[in-house]
């Protein structure tokens, strides 16, 4: 792993794509997800002002509850649409170009917050809310298959990583901006809510200085020679990129005169079902492992394990820490653990967390000390879930997917992503309402149950090519089958020559080894699903 971190700081520009495309990407989604948590209260109060003044109305606290719901939810409706659209649109325009012009939505809805205490609409922030959502849905999207695409494969694992880090920095960072010693408060917060606009002005005066992606030149722009440019401007003189620029070659080769692919596409792709069941499963349940329900309602989860109001803000502040924390922790530790182990861990101790938090939230009516052990299970919940799901889940699409699959796997990836966090964010207080300290059941469940999956049904795929993970499942799946129609295919498989002397010296060419891989790695899973 220290060569890995020594290849990373001999790559400065790398280095700052990192934090040019985070500050602009994934951190604008973990940003909104809590900023609106601090200000709640005067929202809310615009809310009832606004009906009051323009309607004549005293709204009751369900009619308000249901109200700030949207307002929350509405930033999931965005997402998911620029989720739909951010694979055909990274695809069109290139990754760089298509998150340059994304900074305009974020501009675009920071104005909207900022007048709309002025205007006395909280249709405004609705509005601007489902603005910063497209923005956020682009931004996870692009930045997710940005920084991987330009980093060698041995740091690729990291940098997945470090795209979610910058989820949990902006988390941090919105916890901090809405303390009441900040901007939160009264008078300053709808500047906090547009505080989205001023990281997209910064994205947009550092991003010129990086290039495009060199894979997305390579294999979708048939630029080998602006591949190879780009690939030495991020890496740097020092390091070796002939075996990355030959795997990518490679993938070009097989890819070569086929056109992308869509949704229905990857669908009937029989070669390709366990890594859509792989993107599907997990995605779902990084939206019910809980811990969008945490963020979303933060204050109310806090305020449910007994953490007084005037200290909530604190706590949440505690929890962004963690967080960031444990993040750049697992960017470091991932080359030497594996990816597989990392994500049956978490989901494990995830599933055990919420387990005992269920415990101990039902103990708060009996053992006043109890809502204490609440919130440091909540801290071990967080530190459970950035030690894998986190930053695994998301940038997985990229690895096992080929270019012209790969916009459609995102689609597919981050669509569910999106849907699933509108539902929890619309049903969450209502599971609470009903459910009380029981509402932890649903996640734990969910967690457990992926974790088992997990481990029968996934396999490593760190520091592998697209095509050497597809032999792995093929490996995993087809292990009861394969005896049979090997000796079938031997059957009819007649000997090969004996090679003569010149062939005995001349090495394979690693075209035709590399596409007879890939057609003998296709037929075998096509076998199986048949």
């Amino acid at each position: 792993m220290v060569s890995a971190l020594g290849q990373l700081f001999q790559s400065p520009l790398l280095t700052a794509a990192i934090f040019i495309m985070g500050i602009g990407g994934t951190f604008q989604f973990g940003f909104q997800l809590v900023v609106h948590n601090a200000p709640s209260p005067y929202i809310k109060e615009l809310v009832n002002v606004t009906c009051t003044e323009r309607y004549g109305l005293n709204l009751p606290p369900w009619q308000l509850s249901i109200i700030w719901s949207f307002v929350v939810s509405a930033f999931s409706i965005g997402g998911l649409i620029g989720a739909l659209s951010a694979g055909r649109l990274a695809d069109k325009y290139g990754r760089k170009t298509c998150l340059l012009w994304n900074n305009l939505l974020a501009i675009a809805g920071a104005v909207l917050m900022v007048l709309s205490k002025t205007a006395v609409s909280f249709e405004m922030i609705m509005a601007a809310r489902l603005i910063y959502g497209v923005n956020a849905g682009i931004g996870l999207t692009v930045h997710c298959i940005y920084l991987p695409e330009c980093s060698p494969k041995k740091l690729q694992a990291m940098m997945g990583f470090f795209s979610t880090t910058f989820i949990s920095v902006g988390i941090l960072m919105g916890q901090i901006l809405g303390l009441s010693e900040v901007l939160g408060t009264e008078e300053r917060w709808p500047w906090l809510l547009g505080f989205s606009g001023a990281v997209a002005v910064l994205q947009m005066v550092t991003l010129p200085f990086l290039p495009e992606s060199p894979r997305f030149l390579l294999t979708s722009k048939g630029d080998p020679q602006a591949c190879e440019q780009a690939m030495k401007r991020l890496w740097g003189p020092k390091v070796d990129h002939s075996g990355d620029l030959a795997d990518m070659r490679d993938e070009a080769a097989v890819i070569s005169g086929v056109q992308m692919k869509g949704i229905l596409d990857l669908f009937r792709k029989r070669s390709l079902r366990w890594q859509l069941t792989t993107i599907i499963w997990l995605t779902i349940t990084l939206e019910l492992c809980g811990i969008n329900a945490v963020f979303l309602y933060l204050f109310d989860v806090l305020a449910k394990a007994g953490i007084p109001p005037h200290q909530l803000s604190y706590a949440a502040l505690g929890t962004g820490l963690c967080e960031v924390a444990t993040s750049v922790i697992s960017a470091i530790v991932i080359e030497r653990t594996g990816k597989k182990v990392l994500l049956m861990g978490g989901f494990f101790g995830m599933g055990a967390t919420l387990t005992l938090l269920t415990v101990t939230l039902y103990l708060q009516t009996i053992l006043w000390w109890m809502s204490y052990c609440s919130l440091i299970l909540i801290f071990i919940f967080i530190v459970f879930f950035n030690c894998g799901p986190a930053g695994i889940t998301v940038p997985l699409a990229g690895e096992l997917f080929n270019q012209s699959f790969k916009a459609a796997a995102f689609t597919i990836n981050t669509a569910i992503n999106w849907t699933f966090q509108f539902l929890v964010s619309m049903t969450f207080p209502l599971i609470v309402e009903h459910l009380d300290y029981l509402c932890f059941i649903i996640f734990l469940t969910c967690c457990f149950s992926t974790g088992l999956f997990v481990r029968f049904n996934v396999p490593e795929t760190r520091n592998l090519t697209v095509l050497e993970i597809a032999a792995e499942y093929d490996r995993l799946h087809n292990r009861r089958g394969r005896g049979p129609a090997a000796s079938e295919n031997e059957k009819h498989t007649p000997p090969s020559p004996a090679p003569s002397e010149n062939e005995k010296h001349t090495p394979p060419s690693p075209a035709p080894v590399f596409n007879h891989m890939h057609s003998s790695v296709d037929h075998l899973v096509q076998i199986t699903w048949l």
